[in-house]
């Protein structure tokens, strides 16, 4: 790994961070928080493999005390509290992001990305969230979904939207995830 992935890296780990600064907004058992955009945007822009690093490195920061998360929480307590599945599902997520971006880096755009984005920022964050939440709180599946779900559509879409919309100028002006290699094989 060079010095430039490990700054990358650290750079959108505080990113991240810096997006839980912007005011929570509860609406249930799990607020609605900016950083989730940070994860988008980690995986839009660095790849699989930086984008999973970048979110890893934030979620250790966390675990370790650092109160990075929306309304100054840190420490291990959000690891097994009812926001626990969306934070797990985080580097998976960023992961998911980063390698179908870099699969169809020739052809990004923001329509494209924002479709990626929903497959990989909200279909794998509910599909882990949801279930954790679920278990965690003790909930119904009807009031999972409403409670960890619905409520977080309208901004995650939005949030989706807006990190391809920022990964394509990236891609265009400051690529930082490289073009995929031709082989003797490839067509």
């Amino acid at each position: 790994m060079k010095t430039r992935d490990l700054a990358y890296i650290a750079l959108f780990a505080a990113v991240i961070a810096v997006l839980g600064t912007i005011p929570a907004i509860p609406v249930g058992p799990v607020p609605i928080t900016a950083q989730t955009l940070g994860v988008m945007l980690a995986g839009a822009v660095l790849g699989a493999r930086r984008g999973f690093l970048a979110v890893l490195l934030f979620l250790v920061l966390v675990a370790v005390g650092l109160p990075l998360l929306s309304g100054g929480r840190g420490g291990l307590a959000p690891f097994v509290g009812t926001s626990a599945g969306y934070l797990y599902s985080w580097p998976v997520a960023a992961f998911v992001i980063g390698w179908l971006t870099e699969r169809s880096w020739d052809r990004y755009n923001v329509l494209r990305g924002t479709l990626v984005n929903v497959v990989g920022g909200i279909v794998v964050i509910y599909a882990v969230g949801v279930p954790v939440l679920k278990a965690v709180a003790g909930l119904t599946w009807g009031q999972a979904l409403t409670g960890g779900a619905l409520p977080f559509i309208p901004g995650d879409l939005f949030k989706a939207f807006a990190a391809a919309a920022i990964a394509d100028v990236v891609r265009r002006s400051y690529p930082v995830i490289e073009r995929p290699r031709r082989t003797a094989t490839t067509r």
